[in-house]
């Protein structure tokens, strides 16, 4: 089972999963945890060969695996905490999981929130992938990744998102990275019926206004599918949640609210007026 870590306020209170991307972490989310927990449980989750989930799978370690298999690791832990549904918080890759977990388990996901959602892939995104594959053996792993971060995230203001991302990315064995770059063989198909399947689930996307390669994609999207919303954070690239996290949080947990006390209201049972004596 993967390495989770749960901060419960109290046995009412929503839920809420973050999912970091790949090459992350769990601790991607520093920045969000104290605001959260004023309002939900918060549960953080490394995904598989990622923070400290590392031999959680010992084996299928020579395996391959796919977003399915990434998506029920994380379904497993919800089944282990008993929790039936749950918000859902994703950055980058993270946001393709949280999309499949609502096509494999649709009755557990309340509401999404995709910060840096990847939706499609452009010219330039997928120059970089067949780059990754054609090079992937023949140089460092992590030239690789630092790459990808510096073409992805450019700015100087940039600099503390890409920074944290390569740095967690060392923390990810060689290996487990390969394992993980051969998800991009699936990637454009699985991204193709997810523009083309609108769920309904509400969903707040929340991008950087300098998030050249995927912000487009999302602004098209959201003209297509119903309870689907953008919002576009200023000085801010594809990692937003770490390049401006105050509006991240404010602007997420503004949306959380709202569907919170919406379930809230359609659930309550019906009680009649009582007619005047």
């Amino acid at each position: 089972m993967l390495h989770y870590k749960t901060h419960e306020i109290s046995k009412e209170a929503p839920w809420v999963v973050f999912v970091h991307g790949a090459g992350g972490s769990s601790s991607i989310w520093f920045m969000q945890i104290k605001e959260f927990v004023k309002y939900f449980n918060v549960l953080l989750v490394d995904l598989r060969g990622h923070g400290k989930s590392k031999q959680t799978v010992p084996t299928k370690e020579e395996h391959h695996y796919n977003f399915e298999d990434i998506t029920r690791d994380i379904i497993e832990v919800l089944d282990e905490l008993g929790i039936q549904k749950a918000h859902f918080v994703g950055i980058s890759l993270g946001t393709i999981l949280i999309r499949n977990m609502s096509e494999l388990a649709p009755d557990r996901v309340e509401s999404m929130i995709m910060g840096g959602a990847i939706i499609r892939l452009n010219v330039r995104a997928k120059v970089l992938v067949a780059v990754g594959n054609m090079f992937k053996r023949m140089v460092p792993y992590m030239w690789l990744y630092s790459f990808f971060a510096w073409i992805i995230m450019p700015k100087a203001r940039h600099r503390q998102s890409r920074t944290l991302f390569v740095n967690e990315a060392k923390k990810v064995a060689q290996k487990e990275f390969m394992r993980w770059f051969k998800l991009t063989y699936e990637i454009n198909p699985l991204l193709k019926y997810f523009e083309e399947k609108d769920t309904g689930i509400p969903t707040l996307y929340l991008m950087g206004e300098e998030d050249y390669m995927f912000l487009p994609p999302v602004e098209f999207i959201v003209t297509r599918h119903t309870n689907s919303y953008l919002e576009v954070i200023r000085n801010s690239g594809h990692v937003c949640n770490i390049d401006q996290p105050k509006e991240f949080n404010a602007r997420a947990i503004f949306f959380l609210k709202n569907i919170s006390a919406k379930v809230r209201h359609e659930t309550m049972p019906y009680i009649p007026e009582m007619a005047p004596c």
